[in-house]
């Protein structure tokens, strides 16, 4: 196998996998099929679908490709913190195991990282299969005014028609495709890690912009997502994290959910949505 030039790379690809699926090996495929000098960091947090290590053996003689091994499901997170600290590359690229991100995609993110001023971290249009895109990939902080504005229909939150086709500023990107420098995640000591699942990149987000970077969304950058293999067999799991997440940034930057008056309607809000959601998922499960 060749030895892979660590000065060389430009960019270090993570991807965390926990029983993602067999769309894991199309989202490797596409990132090896990328011309920019790069690494791709596989992380899995102990899956038990056995296709990190199929990938592995599949490209055995690929120098490009490091796949690492968990011994539990330690996170999110906490599993891209652990590669990181292993990337070579001056730029990150945080990607959803079911994302599909090709050369001409991954080169004008990095045009965008370069060119405009202060940019901290940048995002793309993630979309499904028929093109149409996923409204969390122009997202403002959620906070609690806002959620309550929503919630009684008087203030409505950003829709696939309003996502702009062109560069802007934003509040929040998709977690599914992050790119940033890596000088810029390791000033910010990363995700945090008191999150497992779901959140954390609103958290990311808010504290880039905290720090006074700023966090983009290349509008006019699509990649195809496949909303995950791991949370369609795990709804319950995963929706749990969900409201933990959203608990804990609202507990961190909305100032109306730190007033000690609030914080308990806030919490019981939380999770009596999370219990109001339980059948509906445990139905959608059992049907399939």
């Amino acid at each position: 196998m060749p030895a892979l030039d660590p000065t060389r790379l430009q960019l270090s690809v993570i991807i965390v996998s926990a029983d993602s699926g067999p769309s894991l090996r199309d989202c490797v495929k596409g990132v090896l099929a990328c011309t920019t000098p790069l690494e791709l960091l596989l992380i899995d947090n102990a899956s038990s679908d056995s296709i990190p290590q199929a990938i592995a053996r599949a490209h055995e003689s690929e120098p490009r490709l490091r796949v690492m091994y968990n011994h539990a499901n330690l996170g999110f997170g906490p599993a891209v913190n652990r590669a990181a600290a292993q990337a070579h590359g001056e730029v990150l690229l945080i990607l959803n195991p079911d994302c599909l991100i090709d050369q001409t995609a991954l080169q004008r993110l990095l045009e965008v990282l370069a060119t405009e001023p202060k940019a901290g971290l940048v995002g793309a249009v993630v979309c499904d299969a028929q093109g149409i895109p996923d409204p969390a990939s122009f997202r403002r902080d959620p906070l609690l005014g806002r959620a309550l504005a929503t919630l009684f229909k008087r203030q409505g939150g950003v829709n696939a028609k309003e996502i702009p086709d062109h560069v802007v500023a934003a509040e929040a990107v998709s977690g599914a495709v992050m790119l940033m420098p890596l000088r810029v995640f390791e000033l910010l000591h990363g995700f945090d890690e008191k999150y497992f699942l779901h959140c954390e990149d609103l958290d990311l987000c808010r504290r880039v912009r905290d720090a006074g970077w700023r966090v983009l969304l290349a509008g006019d950058v699509r990649v195809t997502h496949g909303k995950g293999g791991s949370s369609r067999h795990r709804p319950v799991f995963v929706s749990l994290h969900k409201h933990r997440g959203m608990w804990r940034w609202f507990r961190k930057f909305d100032p109306a959910a730190q007033k000690f008056y609030v914080a308990p309607i806030v919490w019981l809000g939380v999770w009596a949505h999370f219990l109001l959601k339980i059948p509906g998922q445990l139905l959608r499960t059992a049907g399939r």
